[in-house]
């Protein structure tokens, strides 16, 4: 779908006199992985800008001891804020499907997000008003509704795990760390990080 010809950061922001939403904040993790470039980085975007949240009492909103202002909310941003969202989802699909593995239930949450915002147009950065890609919001938004029936799910258990990291050449000594075992990737040679079954 392509972005109709806009003139101004405005009206890129505004759309039938709706606001875009959700748009990638400038200071929202990115990708790409460096560490291991074949696994996505970053996986989801939730909602973790301008968010009212429960507040310390004893502690002002400016967090500066000579400000005498108490509340018991405030408006906060980050990842401290996107997370609770995302667990909040995590635990819906749960209740929903409570035979299902973690990584299932994060394959639910990544199959069904959405790379599109209220008005049905590509999600876009706010730091150059340009399309967000699979860099910037990873898999996409998360879309609650849709992860609760999810249709194919992706799922992994420890098997995986150990055969992904022994894909990137961990030795015998770190592995043991992991696994707790003599030489556990002696049943995985040639295995690659392509090899690990991830939404």
């Amino acid at each position: 779908m392509l972005i109709p010809q806009q003139d101004s950061y405005v009206e890129r922001m505004l759309l039938l006199g709706k606001k875009r939403a959700p748009i990638v904040v400038r200071f929202s993790s990115r990708g790409p992985n460096f560490v291991v470039p074949e696994v996505l980085k970053l996986d989801l975007i939730t909602p973790g800008l301008n968010i009212l949240a429960a507040w310390l009492g004893d502690i002002s909103t400016t967090r500066l001891n000579m400000d005498p202002r108490r509340v018991k909310f405030n408006i906060l941003s980050g990842t401290s804020m996107a997370c609770p969202h995302l667990a909040g989802v995590a635990a819906l699909v749960r209740s929903i499907h409570p035979d299902w593995s973690p990584a299932a239930i994060k394959s639910a949450l990544m199959t069904t997000s959405t790379s599109f915002d209220n008005a049905q147009l590509p999600i876009i950065k706010s730091e150059d008003m340009e399309l967000a890609t699979p860099i910037s919001i990873g898999a996409g938004h998360v879309n609650p509704e849709s992860a609760i029936d999810p249709g194919l799910i992706y799922d992994v258990d420890t098997s995986d795990y150990v055969k992904f990291l022994c894909s990137l050449n961990y030795t015998e000594k770190q592995m043991k760390l992991f696994t707790n075992e003599a030489n556990p990737c002696s049943d995985f040679s040639g295995s690659t990080p392509l090899d690990l079954n991830y939404p």
